[in-house]
């Protein structure tokens, strides 16, 4: 018996990373019957009496896990926004943010295309990373017209297992490229071979990125707030979290309660208008989706 962590998973295998080998695997027919999915990340015991295939025997507790892409385990989420095409929506940052707050995982903000941004643009954006950074977020502002030239990461992706999140055409895929340009000749491989476009895998794995490991599918495009209940909502929101305790009443949702210590930080301008406004957005799709049974 051996233990080592899920970097690939394909076609019903398997690949389990343990002192610096990888192991092809089969998940045991136990999984199947408690409707147990191994994931990519997964922390697993495995047997390796064949020395051509092994079984996995035991699933680790997970930290977190995430379903689109299917992975587990993550301790680091990079949502990439764009500054223009498509242009930049603090209402779908601050969706993934609360998606990745919900699951205790670390967000941090990339926003591209600066190079392709007018000055008044710039302006907006440099203005959103400060405010975004006073809450406690990381922001990056950066430029990735192809080829991409960025500046040092490194410090983000070490010692990280990252998944990227966004929208469709914010540059995910060029980021990942340049950071790992051996996923370039991957997905050009596969392209060439299938005559179609970048990225027709549909399997997810941990790609080695400046001594970290990063999902080399580029992230989930899916928001769905129904894993979330109205009264977790706050403690999506850093700066709301912070000051909930001063409200008068317990269990308070800052929207229509008297003597709320989160209004009168907005009124204060504390708390920045606009993520107060999708703060309550957020909270009346929850509250008005239909009840799960």
């Amino acid at each position: 018996m051996a233990e080592g962590r899920i970097i690939k998973a394909l076609s019903g295998f398997y690949y389990v990373k343990a002192d610096e080998r990888i192991y092809q695997c089969r998940g045991r027919g136990l999984f199947r019957n408690k409707k147990i999915t191994p994931l990519v990340g997964d922390f697993v015991t495995f047997d390796i009496s064949n020395p051509n295939e092994g079984y996995i025997m035991e699933i680790k507790q997970r930290e977190n896990e995430l379903i689109r892409p299917p992975i587990a385990n993550i301790n680091q989420a990079i949502i990439v926004s764009s500054a223009v095409e498509p242009v930049f929506s603090t209402v779908l940052l601050d969706q993934f943010l609360v998606l990745i707050e919900a699951k205790d995982i670390k967000p941090v903000i990339f926003i591209t295309k600066m190079d392709l941004a007018s000055e008044a643009e710039i302006s907006k954006m440099i203005s959103y990373q400060k405010e975004y950074q006073e809450i406690g977020y990381a922001v990056e502002l950066l430029s990735t017209k192809e080829p991409v030239q960025l500046p040092d990461l490194d410090h983000y992706f070490s010692r990280n297992v990252t998944v990227f999140a966004g929208q469709s055409g914010v540059g995910k895929s060029s980021l990942l490229n340049a950071l790992n340009p051996s996923l370039l000749l991957k997905t050009a491989e596969i392209s060439k071979s299938l005559g179609r476009g970048k990225h027709t895998t549909k399997h997810v794995e941990l790609q080695q990125v400046h001594h970290g490991l990063v999902a080399d599918t580029p992230g989930f495009s899916s928001l769905d707030l129904r894993e979330i209940d109205s009264e977790e909502l706050t403690d999506c929101f850093p700066e709301m979290r912070e000051i909930k305790a001063d409200c008068k009443f317990r269990g308070c949702m800052h929207n229509k309660e008297p003597k709320c210590a989160v209004k009168q930080a907005v009124e204060l301008g504390e708390i920045t208008a606009y993520r107060y406004k999708n703060y309550l957005r957020f909270l009346k799709e929850i509250q008005s989706r239909k009840p799960r049974y």
